[in-house]
């Protein structure tokens, strides 16, 4: 098997995308998590000023990120009452999607065996590729939560890593604590590392979204992975942290010391002012989408069967029976929409497509009755 992925079906939407606006179409583009909301004006300013400053100019190695990392941990403790060493069980990252990437390298040999959701973030199938795993792809429940239950024993002895992500990109499911005092359990049993990306933390409609490196146990064997991006609309900066297990940390940085030399200190210092933003700023954001999440869903009603938004910027819609996701996409584009085609998310996103709410309500219900039009 090539370590070098194949061409997502991404690739294929955003070329209709081009040759749509090529000819004056006007989308709507749902087919891309890529906030629209602005970011707090405290990060922007903290970038400003580093620019001006020329300490900031010079490669960036780990005693210049232990600033940002005491701030990431002092954040976790306020959330979650759980102290961490900024030094040993903290790391930052170019974005969570680029620290996974490099922690499965890290946790790791070819051929282990990974189970992860057979619907998932895209980039979690090239990465088990990148690193020669194979994989078993953990069937959904209704809720949309992987259902550990129908994963055989003899392949939790097998497994070297259980991969979640709760909030869910695409689906939007929330996991409880129970949950994942379950997952936890498991991986306690057999002996392997739980990884949860987790960069959806922050877009949760009601309450607060669990963490499994909180409960009791849980800085034995996992790694939680949070990223600037969705919670502070910073998505292009690219930063996150990973937290938890120390030699799990430990074996991260020395793949990466090979691999890059961190981000400019500059973006650092734009996530210290991040991490600081007033909780109910936050909650601010995830209420807008809660409420773009609610009046999409009513307003497509008998179109498409949707999981119940709990969280995130997404929904996630099962199409009618016979309905081909990637030929309903393309052709949604040629109206004027754009979506996600849910085979891209893995085997179980056949005859589904996620739809970004990175619009104004307006230009979603617009699109809810173009989308509509097509089925019908």
């Amino acid at each position: 098997m090539s370590r070098v992925p194949e061409a997502s079906v991404f690739l294929v939407v955003d070329e209709a995308k081009r040759k749509a606006r090529e000819k004056g179409l006007r989308l709507i583009d749902l087919s891309i998590g890529s906030s629209d909301l602005p970011p707090p004006l405290e990060p922007l300013q903290a970038l400003r000023e580093a620019l001006s400053d020329p300490s900031t100019y010079g490669y960036c190695l780990k005693s210049c990120t232990l600033p940002f990392l005491q701030e990431a941990t002092r954040w976790y403790q306020d959330r979650y009452g759980v102290r961490l060493d900024p030094g040993r069980e903290a790391l930052a990252l170019i974005g969570s999607q680029e620290g996974l990437a490099h922690l499965l390298l890290a946790l790791t040999e070819p051929q282990d065996l990974l189970l992860l959701p057979e619907v998932a973030y895209p980039s979690y199938f090239g990465a088990a590729q990148v690193a020669s795993l194979r994989t078993f792809l953990i069937p959904l429940r209704e809720d949309g939560l992987a259902d550990l239950s129908r994963v055989p024993e003899e392949v939790w002895k097998e497994a070297k890593v259980l991969l979640l992500n709760y909030p869910n990109n695409p689906t939007g499911a929330l996991a409880d604590w129970g949950y994942f005092e379950e997952a936890l359990a498991l991986a306690e049993k057999h002996r392997l590392w739980l990884v949860h990306d987790n960069p959806y933390v922050d877009q949760v409609y009601e309450g607060q979204a669990p963490s499994p490196l909180a409960l009791p146990g849980g800085r034995e064997r996992v790694v939680e992975l949070f990223s600037l991006s969705k919670s502070y609309h910073l998505a292009g900066f690219r930063l996150g942290f990973a937290l938890g297990n120390e030699e799990a940390i430990a074996r991260l940085e020395r793949v990466k010391g090979v691999i890059d030399f961190n981000q400019y200190a500059g973006i650092l210092r734009m996530g210290i002012a991040a991490l600081k933003t007033p909780r109910e700023v936050t909650q601010g954001f995830a209420q807008v989408y809660r409420q773009r999440a609610l009046t999409m869903a009513e307003a497509l009603k008998g179109a498409l069967d949707l999981l119940p938004p709990k969280a995130t910027m997404y929904l996630w819609g099962k199409l009618p029976p016979g309905v081909d996701d990637l030929e309903f996409a393309l052709s949604l584009v040629e109206r004027g929409v754009a979506v996600a085609p849910g085979r891209g998310f893995g085997p179980g996103g056949k005859g589904h497509v996620r739809l970004a709410l990175v619009q104004p309500v307006e230009k979603l219900l617009e699109a809810a009755r173009i989308l509509k039009e097509a089925l019908d």
